[in-house]
């Protein structure tokens, strides 16, 4: 029984360190073979033997144990039919709500304000004026606003975002913009949190606006209509 238990173990040990090796070789292979693409955030053991699931930039691909082999598209267990790369996507893009730096964020009381919701979003971005007239339609909500203006999509959005926060009122020129197109004043400067954001997002995986985080945790992404929005902030 003795020596079994030391079998087991060693080849436990074994497996650990075949796994690490895999995870060393697909990183290794990503980064010298998808030079452009974005950091590789984590490699994880797939349900199918030799098959690895590696999330980067937001995506998740699969692929060998050596990263000779690319495979794109989802992951499906035929006898739950469950969606395994949604289900894990869902699970990865889960954020801490309470640890969000709120200080770095324009907060909007609609009412009471008992229910939050987090939203990274770009003052440029039309997806996220169309989400601020759904938000109109909320009550009892707390907003609290990332300014994260996509440059290389909209060039004048940085700085509108930073117009924005150095405004007297944030709240109030935030909204003027985004629900009647009222520029903020230009001219000021201060210390402004826009690069902090965008370093914050990378970091959560957030790429495009609007990106919602419910108090929950879970993420949404667009322009969710209000009578959705208010249905899971209900939770029905």
């Amino acid at each position: 029984m003795k020596r079994l238990s030391i079998l087991l173990l060693s080849l436990l040990a074994l497996s650990s360190l075949a796994a690490h090796a895999d995870e060393a070789a697909i990183r290794q292979a990503f980064a010298e073979r998808y030079a452009k693409m974005p950091p590789v955030k984590s490699v994880v053991a797939t349900p199918i033997p030799g098959i690895y699931e590696v999330y980067a930039g937001g995506q998740m691909v699969y692929t060998d144990e050596k990263g000779d082999h690319l495979l794109i598209g989802s992951l499906v267990d035929t006898r739950s039919r469950v969606n395994l790369t949604q289900q894990r996507m869902d699970a990865i893009k889960t954020v801490k709500f309470d640890s969000l730096p709120f200080d770095k964020a324009i907060t909007l009381v609609k009412g009471k304000g008992e229910r939050k919701i987090a939203v990274f979003s770009d003052p440029d971005c039309p997806f996220c004026k169309k989400l601020e007239k759904e938000l109109a339609n909320l009550d009892n909500l707390t907003v609290h606003l990332f300014l994260m203006p996509l440059a290389e999509l909209h060039p004048q959005a940085v700085g509108i975002a930073k117009d924005i926060w150095c405004a007297e009122d944030r709240a109030k020129a935030w909204s003027a913009y985004m629900l009647e197109g009222k520029k903020p004043d230009s001219g000021k400067t201060c210390d402004h949190p826009v690069d902090a954001i965008a370093s914050l997002a990378g970091e959560l995986g957030i790429s495009g606006t609007p990106a919602i985080i419910l108090s929950n945790g879970r993420r949404l992404e667009g322009a969710i209509p209000a009578a959705k929005l208010e249905a899971m902030l209900s939770g029905s």
